[in-house]
């Protein structure tokens, strides 16, 4: 990957290409999911899972300057806990981001399901009771072989496209904002009373997060960790990259859900509830119900854009992923062969072009795929948090261009913040994607087998924090509270007090679990090439 043709990103293209993945289909359909659930108080929901990412990410910026290689964030728990819990982080995280690349082409097909015009007819096939139908489907298909042919020949062109397309995508939620803010603006709709602001109680708030695709909507950010080695000045851009990048779209996501929330008029509320209030195209249908006709056929032209830019950097984040992966000797060899032209991994790209495809053909609709992102992204996060301590236990001599202060503080936070995360996706969306995790395994223990189990037994119990904890949260979801889906064994908000108490002994036990495995020296070999 780090070859000598490959072309150095700096930090306005590295901010660029971060808000070209962050800004996709999410704005789209977030602001009006989010609604849906929480109805006013989904303003809340946004703040609250952007807070979640930062402090995620937060953890990670030690790591990716400590470590700055493509495709990073699917290594880390290898170096620091062996080829277990490695494999169960970057399978997950590799899960998400082959559901990553269908969703966007699947937000592109569904705003041109509802084109209004007349010679558009045939779109209208696209979409039925909001699931993508099998003309739709090859539509679909055909969007996704475009993100990845657009990253087939040099980061060059990527960070090329991105930038300009990122200009596109930040101007018309802007321009949005501003026209419909004009055309209809009733704070009224925000209530005058604490039950009108959250008609559905509190729990809908942090339901909104992982169910109404909030989370999903600032996942990009490990856009930059994945890129790595190919960041110019990594120990300042990296850090940099992401939060400006967070700060950014945070803003404008907040922003937008203020908008959708004052521009429906109170009539609609009053006869529909926030509940009963249903899009295909949510901006693009507001638009020309305000009668602002000429908006829409902007929102209907970022339908392409947006999801596109999303999908062509996730199509690049997807192959490093997958490129990173095979180093840990569980898949098959052939899948991390660089194109010694270009240094990209073309065989990756095109698994992962196959598989992606599989997944849209079972899971056909937006809001189920972005729940499937949330949950499999935040169980690989998890990792995250308890690597960067065990390194600092492990590893204290290790060159570390960027040391965070708040770390030790931080560190349990964010991994508290995770949990709760996942609890929010409600039962079965847990259990259904642990599961999904778990089917990778055989995968593991047959190249285990073919290795002479070679520290097996070790990488087990290093990793056997992370296996009891999918199995408690697996039983939370469904013994916690009604209004996240469960039997209500544990009412509201006790559930959330037992998911906190128990994630900080989980936290504890991993850092503890730490072990120097083979892994752990050619981390020490890439941490030694780092200038600090």
């Amino acid at each position: 990957m780090d070859s000598d043709k490959t072309t150095k990103i700096g930090l306005f293209q590295l901010v660029m290409l971060t808000l070209g993945s962050l800004i996709g289909s999410g704005w789209l359909f977030g602001s009006w999911e989010a609604s849906k659930v929480a109805g006013p108080s989904a303003i809340i929901s946004w703040v609250i899972g952007g807070a979640v990412i930062a402090a995620i990410a937060y953890d990670y910026v030690e790591l990716g300057a400590m470590f700055p290689e493509a495709g990073g964030m699917s290594k880390y728990a290898q170096y620091s806990h062996g080829p277990l819990l490695g494999f169960i982080s970057s399978w997950a995280n590799w899960i998400s981001l082959i559901t990553l690349i269908p969703i966007e082409a699947v937000a592109a097909v569904q705003y041109m399901s509802s084109w209004p015009w007349s010679w558009a007819n045939w779109t209208h096939q696209f979409l039925k009771n909001g699931t993508i139908t099998t003309a739709g489907l090859m539509v679909v298909f055909l969007f996704m072989l475009v993100f990845t042919l657009l990253n087939f020949w040099s980061v060059k062109i990527l960070t090329s496209f991105t930038s300009l397309i990122s200009v596109f995508k930040i101007g018309v939620p802007t321009l949005t904002i501003i026209m419909l803010t004009i055309a209809s603006f009733h704070p009224e709709n925000y209530g005058h009373s604490l039950h009108a602001f959250m008609p559905y109680g509190s729990a809908p708030i942090f339901a909104a997060t992982s169910s109404a695709g909030i989370i999903f909507s600032f996942n990009a950010f490990q856009t930059v960790i994945n890129m790595g080695s190919e960041i110019e000045n990594p120990k300042k851009n990296i850090g940099r990259g992401i939060f400006i990048s967070l700060l950014i779209s945070g803003i404008i996501y907040v922003v937008l859900q203020s908008v959708f929330i004052t521009a429906i008029k109170p009539s609609a509320v009053a006869a529909h509830g926030w509940s009963g209030i249903n899009f295909n195209s949510p901006f693009a249908d507001l638009a020309i119900m305000l009668g602002v006709r000429w908006l829409s056929v902007l929102l209907y032209m970022d339908a392409f854009v947006s999801p596109v830019g999303t999908g062509v950097s996730f199509a690049a984040s997807t192959g490093r992923a997958l490129y990173a992966m095979e180093s840990n000797q569980h898949i098959p060899s052939f899948l991390g062969k660089i194109n010694q032209k270009y240094g990209i991994p073309r065989v990756a790209m095109l698994v992962n072009l196959i598989l992606s495809m599989l997944m849209v053909s079972i899971f056909r609709s937006w809001a189920t795929l972005a729940t499937v992102i949330c949950t499999s992204t935040l169980i690989a996060y998890l990792t995250g948090p308890v690597t960067a301590v065990a390194f600092r236990k492990i590893a204290p001599d290790f060159k570390r261009p960027v040391k965070l202060k708040n770390l030790k503080w931080m560190a349990p936070l964010s991994f508290v913040l995770a949990s709760l995360a996942v609890y929010w996706a409600m039962w079965p969306t847990t259990v259904e994607v642990i599961l999904v995790i778990l089917l990778g395994l055989p995968f593991y223990f047959y190249y285990e087998y073919r290795a002479g189990y070679v520290n097996t037994r070790k990488a087990f119990w290093s990793s056997m924090w992370m296996i009891i904890y999918l199995i408690f949260i697996s039983i939370m979801s469904y013994a916690g509270s009604h209004q996240f889906n469960g039997v209500n064994w544990i009412p509201y908000p006790w559930d959330f007090v037992v998911i906190i108490i128990a994630s900080l002994g989980f936290y504890i036990w991993g850092v503890k679990s730490a072990y120097i495995f083979p892994d752990y020296y050619q981390a020490k070999e890439l941490n030694d090439s780092v200038k600090e």
